[in-house]
């Protein structure tokens, strides 16, 4: 099975830059966006063979989750069922026989930290959900989930200790994930590969220059370790600052 998931920085101008063209491509049996930016009817994609959930944000031109899949998931649950950051749109849980899907756009904690305890608290909800999700069956979860977990995932990390999404507290939270059952399927499969990155400033030539963070990923439940064939970074894929990631996993 073939899962996609790319942070889109805004669906309908990704669109114009050859989002569609990737999308039939990659030819992906699931394929997960974030950071949409739309509302419901601002946009109409044609994805045949696909069903399509939405997760909008109240806000408009903001946040925002979805999922294109070819299976027809047994249920579907938005959010995480209480009133924080619900309007958000951030998570889709999707859930199939062999295991759950769960879509995330975790908050940035800005780059004064203003919303840093508002993360914080979000990472305590999620964690909670994926240990809920993993004791009826395994779970996939993928995402921009905003955070550089070590010093081999970003390219400058001594200046940018401290910085939103290289704070202590995140990368914490991240290990705490990690020790929960769960694994990073890229550094399962690549665990000294440098300048492995996912997301780059728009400033001049830095994506040329491969100045990157990785804070893209599909997380897994541990015992999905060995049914993991692949994982992929997309960089040549432009239409966003984030590239595709790409898991390639046997769940039946």
């Amino acid at each position: 099975m073939k899962l996609v998931s790319w942070n889109v920085n805004g669906l309908r101008a990704c669109v114009k830059k050859g989002f569609l063209e990737y999308f039939n491509e990659v030819n992906a049996d699931i394929f997960c966006v974030q950071e949409t930016k739309l509302q419901e009817g601002q946009i109409s994609l044609e994805t045949p063979g696909y069903h399509q959930y939405w997760n909008y944000a109240v806000k408009k031109g903001y946040s925002g989750t979805a999922v294109f899949t070819k299976e027809e998931p047994l249920s579907i649950r938005y959010g995480l069922g209480d009133d924080k950051g619900e309007e958000e749109g951030r998570i889709l849980t999707l859930e199939y026989e062999n295991f759950f899907l769960v879509n995330v756009y975790t908050p940035n904690s800005q780059r004064d930290l203003a919303r840093l305890s508002f993360r914080l608290d979000w990472e305590d909800r999620i964690l909670l959900h994926l240990q809920e999700l993993d004791k009826v069956k395994p779970v996939i979860l993928c995402g921009d989930l905003n955070v550089a977990h070590n010093e081999i995932d970003l390219k400058n990390p001594k200046s940018n200790v401290g910085n939103s999404g290289f704070t202590d507290e995140e990368r914490e939270k991240m290990t705490t994930l990690l020790k929960a059952g769960f694994v990073d399927s890229y550094r399962y499969v690549y665990p000294d590969k440098e300048g492995a990155y996912t997301w780059w400033s728009y400033m001049n030539k830095v994506r040329e220059r491969n100045i990157g963070w990785r804070i893209d990923y599909f997380i897994v439940s541990e015992r999905l370790c060995k049914m993991v064939q692949e994982v992929d970074i997309h960089s040549q894929v432009m239409g966003s600052d984030h590239c595709p990631v790409v898991l390639e996993v046997n769940v039946g």
